[in-house]
């Protein structure tokens, strides 16, 4: 047992990223390689410096090269005391059945499963995990293998003192997406382009594995991904998961962390930990689980009404709050820690925005227009940094994403319109008077597009702005809404909806213009757009966006922007 004193939080992190398709001598897989890149921007986003994440794909990924890069952190001098350690692999596993049970192996780009002396064997990995320093090290491994010695600890419900503790001890853990002979679902996903087990972890990291302070935890990690694996109806794998060592746990937003040692009381602090034995609960019912409650009943309307009304409250003074200051910062890495803190703010609201764009009744669509009313005619500074001033627009700009997905999951274009079309009296720039809330958020939004090319992970995107919503609303939308591999068709639906609205409601005369998003440069180019739009108005004159509304209620008029639109986008060089 390790009975080495350690500090709270940590000192530096460290990771070494593996995903395989391409193998010699072994059938290939279709998403391991994205689910590696996948992981290794998930961890950057929660603090871990892109140069100490190390990423091994495809025909790098060899025998010699994971077992160099994984020794590289034994000894002493390697890692650091207080450092944590995360080991993900995405493949091929392998188990053997010996006298003494079952023997576990990673399957590498160059093994071959008739050859055992080419795979790793995974005791190696563990036995060796303790020659080095770190007081935390989290295995990930998306394979199936047998011989997996773990054990569970229940952990009882905490303060932050207790949180601290957890990082203050010894842990050794590790989470597997499945069992000797179970099938990994490689592709069945929830997140477009990666395997069940790796789409449920990303959203686990991405945030729905947090707590209600917002801590995500290995204990807490392991729960979320064993439950939602373990219930998909289209899982036929059962994760492994537990401690091979010690009795600390893996935190992964360390700076949440707060010394409490001269707390006279701790219960303001009381942080629920999720254990892997149990799924995590709520133990109140939340906002969402409130407003589905509220929306069905007509004799609750005045309810439903003060409910809408203090999550704006709430929503807008958080919104007001100094470190939104428009008044310079500290540049690129401020702007990302803005944009977190902004979609925190707005979390419960997205629920709300989601739950009504699907499931309003007509004479509740109100309340939609009247969240984008008030969000957009709230107090903005006219003065300072031009990114901080466009950048206060994003949370309207986020819940029309969240909204306009939904609201097009079932073909409601009356909720459509209100995320997009709702009159409100907002400036920004030369535009002033009552506009549609499209036109300030958009041209807010567009002005800073190149911003988003700052965060990590996106510095070589065609479309940052868009392929960043793509990602982050994945999850929020999935938990509400089930779509599955319907996400990234609606999310292209809408943001050619955004972009046609947009140039349809822009002055007189100019040309015809919106914000292109990742439909526009995919590989499918013109065909994908063209296909996007056929689908759009594919009931012609009776389409229902006409009947609300849109395009001055004239199949025409979409016709003409379509096109026009398409010629811009393809003098620009995206189709």
């Amino acid at each position: 047992m390790n009975h080495q004193s350690y500090r709270s939080g940590y000192a530096d992190s460290h990771a070494l990223v593996v995903g395989i398709d391409a193998y010699r001598h072994v059938g290939p897989l279709a998403h391991a390689a994205n689910d590696a890149q996948g992981v290794a921007d998930a961890l950057t986003a929660n603090g871990f410096p892109p140069g100490n994440v190390q990423l091994l794909l495809d025909g790098a990924a060899t025998r010699a090269a994971i077992m160099t890069a994984f020794m590289r952190f034994a000894g002493p001098a390697a890692l650091g005391p207080d450092d944590r350690l995360l080991v993900f692999f995405a493949g091929h596993g392998h188990t053997l059945t010996g006298r003494r049970g079952e023997t576990g192996f990673l399957v590498p780009a160059d093994g071959a499963i008739e050859d055992a002396s080419t795979l790793i064997r995974w005791d190696e990995l563990t036995r060796n995990s303790e020659l080095m320093g770190a007081k935390h090290v989290l295995f990930l491994m998306d394979a199936c293998y047998g011989g997996l010695a773990v054990s569970r600890k229940s952990l009882p419900p905490g303060t932050s003192r207790l949180l601290n503790d957890m990082t203050r001890r010894y842990s050794r853990q590790v989470l597997a997406s499945g069992k000797p002979n179970e099938v990994v679902a490689d592709g069945g996903g929830v997140r477009p382009g990666h395997s069940l087990f790796t789409a449920h972890l990303l959203n686990g990291l991405d945030g729905a594995a947090a707590t209600a302070e917002g801590v995500i935890t290995a204990q807490g990690l392991m729960a979320y991904v064993y439950d939602k694996v373990g219930s998909d109806p289209f899982s036929g794998q059962t994760p492994h998961y537990g401690s091979i060592d010690g009795d600390g746990d893996f935190v992964f937003q360390p700076q949440l962390l707060t010394e409490a040692e001269g707390e006279k009381d701790p219960s303001p602090l009381m942080i629920q930990i999720p254990t892997p034995d149990r799924a995590i609960s709520l133990s109140a019912e939340s906002g969402a689980e409130k407003l589905k409650r509220l929306l069905p009943d007509r004799a609750s309307r005045i309810l439903l009404e003060e409910f809408v009304n203090e999550q704006l409250r709430v929503t807008i003074a958080a919104l007001n709050d100094e470190r939104f200051s428009a008044q310079p910062g500290n540049g690129d890495p401020e702007f990302e820690q803005r944009l977190k803190a902004y979609e925190q703010i707005i979390r419960p609201l997205q629920d709300t925005v989601i739950l009504l764009a699907k499931w309003a009744e007509p004479e509740q669509v109100r309340l939609l227009e009247h969240i984008f009313a008030r969000l957009a005619e709230a107090d903005r500074a006219n003065s300072g940094v031009i990114r901080w001033i466009a950048l206060s627009w994003y949370p309207l700009f986020n819940l029309m994403y969240v909204g306009g997905i939904a609201a097009l999951s079932t073909s409601r274009f009356d909720t459509l319109k209100a995320c997009l079309l709702t009159p409100v009296t907002a400036s920004y720039r030369s535009l002033s008077g009552r506009n549609p809330v499209i036109l300030p958020v958009t041209y807010a939004l567009v002005e800073i597009g190149d911003a988003f090319k700052k965060i990590p992970g996106y510095e070589r995107r065609y479309t940052p702005r868009s392929d960043y919503l793509f990602n982050n609303l994945q999850p929020i939308l999935e938990d509400q809404l089930f779509l599955g591999r319907r996400y990234e068709e609606l999310f292209n639906a809408f943001e050619v909806m955004l972009a046609l609205t947009f140039a349809d409601v822009r002055a007189p005369g100019e040309r015809v213009w919106g914000p292109p998003g990742r439909f526009a440069w995919e590989r499918s180019g013109e065909a994908s757009y063209s296909d996007i739009v056929r689908d759009l108005a594919a009931d012609g004159t009776a389409w229902a966006a006409l009947k609300s509304g849109f395009f001055e209620g004239k199949l025409e008029r979409f016709q003409e922007l379509s096109e026009g639109y398409k010629e811009t986008i393809s003098k620009s060089g995206w189709l």
